[in-house]
């Protein structure tokens, strides 16, 4: 086995729907732009379908979609003919993926569009083909060899078109201010709804918090019942004036007893604002060689709202 010839093989074919990329990017015109507006203009959903390799780039296209803010779904072509048809409304958009653009599959799902007068997007790379001629806007893919030797498998011409609809994807994003929150209220799960985590969604309302002047009996009390490993300690208007940790009760644990709590917190305590990413939390923890924090809320204040701790991140994939 010839290790270089493989490798080769591997860089010729990135490279050459690379190059294909670049193509498609100066090909893109003002249809591009008119597909976005058809797309947000429509009070409905994006219907997005093909078939064979199309059809898995379909799915892939809608599911970026729906994940960012545009409300799409896949129908299959071949399911279309026989009742899915009836997933698509007056009111949705539909985009439509063929590389020849005469695929005998899509035929009932063009004509249902042109019956209802539904909003068809054609993506195809023959600008004469039949879809072509029948959409509402064509995206015609630019000329470019496909990345095998044969030129007859699909590789170069489905990269084109997954590329096209996150082009589509993003433009949309763009156009409706999608932000971290919105993303992870679709990805609640995973390493990236962990990552868009806030710190309200982890932190604990009921805290360990004792005024300045409860004796450290009682603290302890307090301390232990809430299993923190910490303490805050609160003046008389109810702001956090410090904490005490394991380590403040080591560095007075002669006459500990005989203190309240002021004489043994820690003053001005690390913090965190309630909307600030748990990612950040952890961070913070780390770097101080702590496990807790308290939240204050506003940002600035001693107003606090919560404690996280830092296993609570670490449970919910955060670190």
């Amino acid at each position: 086995m010839d290790k270089t010839t493989f490798l080769n093989t591997g860089r010729r074919v990135i490279g050459r729907e690379a190059d294909a990329l670049k193509v498609l990017s100066d090909a893109l015109d003002d249809r591009f732009a008119d597909a976005v507006e058809t797309i947000l203009t429509a009070p409905g959903r994006v219907i997005v379908s093909g078939m064979g390799k199309s059809g898995h780039v379909a799915r892939k296209i809608a599911a970026t979609f729906a994940s960012t803010g545009t409300p799409a779904q896949f129908v299959h072509p071949a399911e279309a003919s026989h009742g899915d048809l009836g997933m698509i409304a007056r009111g949705d958009v539909v985009l439509v993926l063929s590389n020849s653009g005469e695929t005998p599959e899509l035929a009932d799902l063009i004509a249902y569009t042109r019956r209802f007068g539904i909003a068809l997007i054609g993506v195809a790379s023959r600008a004469e083909s039949t879809l072509m001629r029948q959409c509402d806007v064509q995206l015609v893919l630019p000329a470019a060899e496909e990345a095998c030797d044969t030129g007859v498998v699909p590789t170069t011409s489905t990269t084109m078109t997954l590329a096209l609809g996150d082009a589509l994807a993003v433009a949309l994003m763009k156009h409706r201010h999608f932000t971290p929150e919105n993303f992870r209220e679709f990805h609640p799960g995973g390493k990236l709804g962990a990552r868009l985590t806030k710190v309200r969604d982890l932190m604990h309302a009921d805290m360990p918090l004792v005024a300045r002047d409860t004796s450290m009996g009682e603290a302890l009390i307090e301390m232990s019942r809430k299993g923190f490993g910490v303490i805050g300690v609160t003046d008389p208007d109810g702001t956090l004036a410090g904490i005490i940790t394991d380590g403040d009760l080591r560095r007075h644990m002669a006459g500990l007893l005989d203190h309240v709590a002021a004489d043994v917190m820690t003053v001005g305590p690390r913090t965190i604002a309630p909307g600030a990413l748990a990612e950040q939390a952890v961070a913070e923890m780390n770097g101080a060689r702590i496990t807790s924090l308290f939240v204050v809320e506003p940002e600035g204040s001693r107003n606090a709202v919560g404690l996280l701790h830092l296993h609570d991140c670490l449970r919910a994939g955060v670190g």
